[in-house]
């Protein structure tokens, strides 16, 4: 998940999009586009006025943090057992508009 993390990061939204859609040889390409969907649609929730297109959105930040770990006993010879770890992980997605950064930006510099 990492890996797919790190070539999304700072990319605009379409491009991040067919990256995600064309490595479908990593499992986890496909939740995280499904994650990046739900990250567009909240954005457009929140700006309800606002255009994607006009918008210019790109991944902010993604990061991947360790989740919930399930633990198993695997049988192993002269009674020994081995430890299986089956591990999940979060992932945090913000997504941004650079219009809308850069018209936050010169308004600060106008204030001052």
């Amino acid at each position: 998940m990492r890996l797919l993390a790190d070539l999304v990061r700072g990319k605009r939204v379409e491009e991040a999009m067919n990256i995600l859609r064309f490595n479908a040889k990593k499992e986890n390409s496909v939740r995280l586009e499904k994650l990046l969907r739900s990250a567009i649609a909240n954005w457009e929730q929140k700006n309800e006025g606002a255009r994607i297109e006009d918008a210019d959105l790109y991944v902010k930040t993604i990061f991947v943090d360790g989740g919930a770990m399930a633990k198993r006993v695997l049988p192993a010879p002269q009674g020994r057992a081995y430890r299986i770890r089956k591990r999940s992980n979060h992932v945090t997605l913000v997504v941004d508009s650079k219009a809308q950064s850069t018209n936050v930006e010169s308004a600060n510099a106008n204030n001052e």
